[in-house]
């Protein structure tokens, strides 16, 4: 989850609270209130969720495992005031130069729905088809376990390089405060689908990312890796060839198909950035160190793909 940044407005000016400093920012309002007042309920549906396992004896949490996952997104939050400043920066200076200015029309907010579903659909293929950004979001598919706290396993590094798939919507014409809202409300969605209790959503998992159809996609199985990589909804996945549907004979197994076995928060955060260091360090010419870089994350010395 993403991190609420601090609000107030004084003057027409609206000011992000960043560590112990106030940074002044012309112009932006609250973009992630939603977020803000969304934490109490997720910890509200963790608890409850944990209830519900431990009533039917099942064993869908570790405590050390959600420790880390809730230490992950602490730490995401803090960092988030960084990196949300840094984005709303770029999408204002971008705005100046938009070809149409959409506005705030009842009409702009659906085409901005669908806007943002389209980017973070390439945004997460990406993330799972391209090293670099697999560095960050592989902390979200570390853990073993699938339940409420896996989706506040969040990356510390991430959000200063997705924004970039978003970056065409304010040229298009889309106000930044807008694209940031709905990034916030694709993530007040994807919280809840991250959970095994909820089996199957009957017609609606034909259209929307549901839980069965998360499931496969944190799952390790060789069927189900790169799978399902839709927000709020699953159409592009169908679309693009990317969709894939849980199977009752084969169920997920969640974790990575080599994974962690630890809880160190830093350890999940940075493990594979420094496996890529290494990697571009002991590779053979530029060719192969750009690939330990900018390749499919399985890729390796002497292999095409």
């Amino acid at each position: 989850m993403e991190a609420p940044l601090g609000q107030a407005f004084e003057d027409g000016r609206s000011w992000i609270q960043i560590g112990c400093g106030i940074a002044a920012v012309p112009g932006m309002k609250s973009m992630n209130g939603l977020i803000e007042l969304a934490v109490p309920g997720f910890i509200l549906l963790l608890i409850l969720e944990a209830i519900a396992a431990a009533i039917m004896r099942r064993e869908l949490y570790e405590i050390k495992d959600t420790a880390a996952s809730l230490t992950m997104g602490v730490c995401n939050l803090v960092i988030s005031l960084f990196s949300k400043a840094v984005q709303f920066s770029v999408l204002v200076f971008l705005y100046k130069f938009a070809i149409f200015k959409i506005g705030y029309v009842w009409w702009a907010w659906v085409l901005a729905f669908f806007a943002d579903e389209f980017s973070y659909y390439w945004f997460h293929r990406t993330s799972h088809e391209v090293r670099i950004f697999w560095a960050s979001h592989v902390i979200h598919h570390s853990s073993q376990r699938y339940n409420l706290s896996t989706a506040l396993r969040q990356t510390w590094t991430g959000g200063f390089m997705s924004f970039i798939f978003w970056l065409w919507m304010p040229i298009v014409g889309f106000p930044p405060m807008m694209i940031l809202t709905m990034n916030a409300v694709s993530l007040l969605y994807q919280f809840w689908i991250h959970t095994e209790l909820v089996r199957s959503m009957g017609p609606f998992e034909r259209v929307l990312n549901t839980p069965s159809h998360h499931r496969v996609h944190h799952g390790a199985n060789a069927k189900y890796i790169d799978r399902n990589h839709g927000g709020t909804l699953i159409i592009w996945d169908r679309l693009f060839g990317t969709f894939a549907a849980e199977d009752p004979a084969d169920p997920p197994h969640f974790g990575l198909t080599k994974n962690l076995n630890s809880f160190n928060p830093l350890r999940i955060a940075f493990h594979e950035w420094i496996d890529i260091g290494r990697d571009v360090w002991q590779a053979r010419g530029w060719k192969n160190k750009l690939r330990a870089v900018f390749g499919n994350p399985g890729w390796q010395p002497g292999q095409t793909r």
